[in-house]
């Protein structure tokens, strides 16, 4: 039996078979779809580290947003949340970002890379008019091996986490300020086109 996330459980043979079983053991063996961001949403709180939350209303602003799943064998192992920059002064309409990467404890080795590999080559091909990829890093406590090894480059200086605005935080309350990571963050990009 397992139960990776997307809410169902499912039962499998007790002996491996061709293929590589029950679970992916390959990130090859992954296919990546487009998903509803309702169900992109609910991956992510399942499996994020360190921000499972996130806000409906501020991922689907700007009518850019696209999320992906990436699948195997009845269940999902991995979801990615593309929006518009959170930043103002990138909104520029061809660039898109890296909102939310969440990978399942049972997704085999390398599915992370993988996956951003195999999305700059979807939204390449799907959205001609994006130029340019973006995503923050949690410096304290990631060192950006997933970026590199999918072909992105580091930007800029290391800037220090938002202030804490808010003293009172309920569930009520935005996926903003004290709910996003304290962490230090670094800016990553990928160019899709010059």
């Amino acid at each position: 039996m397992k139960n990776c996330g997307d809410g169902v459980i499912r039962a499998y043979p007790l002996f491996q078979e061709e293929g590589g079983g029950a679970n992916p053991t390959s990130p090859l063996q992954l296919t990546f779809e487009k998903i509803p961001m309702r169900q992109a949403q609910e991956l992510n709180r399942k499996w994020h580290s360190m921000l499972p939350r996130t806000d409906l209303g501020n991922l689907l602003c700007g009518n850019m947003s696209v999320a992906y799943g990436a699948y195997f064998d009845g269940g999902y192992y991995a979801v990615a949340i593309w929006t518009q920059p959170i930043v103002r002064q990138m909104c520029d309409g061809a660039t898109l970002e890296l909102r939310r990467l969440a990978i399942c404890h049972e997704a085999p080795k390398n599915t992370a890379s993988r996956m951003l590999a195999v999305m700059a080559k979807l939204l390449y091909r799907e959205r001609p008019n994006i130029k340019k990829l973006i995503s923050y890093l949690a410096v304290d406590v990631h060192e950006g091996t997933i970026y590199r090894a999918s072909g992105w480059k580091p930007v800029g200086k290391i800037c220090a986490a938002r202030p804490q605005r808010f003293s009172n935080v309920n569930s009520k309350t935005r996926a903003t300020g004290p709910l996003q990571t304290t962490s230090r963050k670094q800016r990553w990009e990928k160019t899709l086109r010059p």
